[in-house]
């Protein structure tokens, strides 16, 4: 399926700029990529500012043995 995209311009703080090439860089990838995912997570966060399912799901099965390691650690 292909994804219509659009171009725009914008500055960014240069130890991010670089950051993010260093990233694309190792992984191999563009940084159109990098940015286009960073951009999804943002949006993903910012929409859904509870936990995931899944996350939720894991976090429960581990309290029954974490319990008080969680109560202290939210002190």
């Amino acid at each position: 399926m292909k994804q219509n995209k659009e171009k725009f311009a914008t500055q960014v703080d240069e130890k991010i700029l670089s950051t993010i090439k260093e990233i694309a860089n190792d992984e191999g990838r563009q940084i159109q990529a990098i940015v286009n995912e960073a951009l999804c997570d943002l949006i993903d966060k910012r929409k859904n500012l509870k936990a995931r399912s899944h996350v939720m799901e894991a976090y429960m099965k581990s309290h029954k043995s974490y319990k008080s390691l969680y109560t202290e650690l939210a002190k």
